[in-house]
């Protein structure tokens, strides 16, 4: 591990300062992916800024009937909250899905967020990886490509997100409210957060230098029934190959994103009109210009079966 300076901040715009001042400065908070990246030199950041002070640890309600989830409530918290269990579901079932008791006690709301992808070639040092190292190449277009994205990517990447959580809160329109590095604060959707990886997959996000995630707010619970499903290859300590968050409504209707197929959580609205019409009748439209490679063409049946599979259940 490369070696850092180190600081605690006192309040939320100090700390969104302080990296954006500081060249190669990172927050930590959790810990629970960055460490390893740092371990694996893969990031080798010069200064790290601990947020773990600054009282972003609430869930609180809002006046519109939804709830504020601050940034550093742990992800046991969030999944165990009895209005997060009675009204959101969805995002509970997503984070007991993922990871371990372990992690999700370290792991934060915002952290889980801003995972960085699993993408075997962006942990290997050894391989080119444009996210990684902007204009190395990417490897994985050559190589194996089974856990890797079948739409949104692009010829210079096609690693996935991994997290299960924000696959949950894009199906519930999600948005994050953050600090810049001047002390002002914006609102940014969920469905607006990550960037398309184009041609700098290194810019994974829309935030700017030392912006800061303060919390993340949903709205008035939208009612239905809230499943989430995800296929891996082992029972755990496994990252989705196809996930699937659905909220569906007694008339049939609902929303529907996935995990594990594209740099972000993939939603297609107007592939929910499709639900009454059944699993395949809305993948076909959700997948509209799909391009996988021959390792991973079988996600796109597998999203299709596991959806069917949600819509069997949520019938029940």
């Amino acid at each position: 591990m490369k070696a850092f300076t180190y600081q605690r901040a006192a309040s939320p715009a100090e700390a969104a300062a302080a990296v954006a001042r500081e060249p190669g400065a990172r927050f930590i908070a959790g810990g629970t992916n960055l460490l390893d990246l740092m371990k694996l030199e893969v990031e080798t950041p010069t200064h790290l800024v601990d947020v773990n002070a600054l009282k972003l640890d609430r869930i609180e309600p809002t006046r519109d009937g939804g709830l504020k989830i601050g940034a550093l409530v742990r992800n046991t918290d969030l999944a165990a909250d009895a209005r997060i269990r009675r009204d959101y579901g969805l995002i509970s079932r997503a984070l007991v899905a993922g990871a371990s008791g372990q992690l999700r006690n370290k792991a934060t709301t915002a952290g889980n967020l801003l995972q960085r992808t699993r993408c075997p070639y962006f942990y290997d040092t050894d391989q080119p990886c444009n996210k990684r190292l902007p204009g190395s190449g990417c490897a994985a277009l050559e190589g194996v490509s089974r856990q890797l994205a079948v739409i949104g990517g692009s010829q210079a990447c096609i690693a996935t997100h991994p997290s299960d959580m924000a696959v949950a809160m894009r199906a519930l329109d999600a948005t994050v409210q953050t600090v810049q590095a001047d002390g002002t604060e914006r609102s940014i959707a969920l469905a607006e957060f990550y960037r398309a990886p184009g041609t700098t997959p290194h810019l994974e996000t829309v935030l700017a230098k030392g912006e800061l995630i303060a919390s993340v707010t949903l709205p008035r619970p939208i009612g239905g029934t809230h499943i989430y499903r995800k296929v891996r290859d082992r029972a755990s300590y496994a990252f989705a190959l196809v996930s699937v968050a659905a909220v569906v409504q007694r008339d049939g209707s609902g929303r529907v994103a996935v995990g594990g197929v594209a740099h972000k959580p993939w939603r297609v609205e107007a592939a929910e009109a499709e639900l009454p019409n059944g699993a395949k009748a809305v993948t076909s439209r959700l997948f509209a210009g799909a391009r996988p490679t021959e390792h991973n063409a079988f996600k796109l049946l597998l999203a299709e079966r596991t959806l069917a599979s949600v819509l069997a259940e949520a019938k029940e």
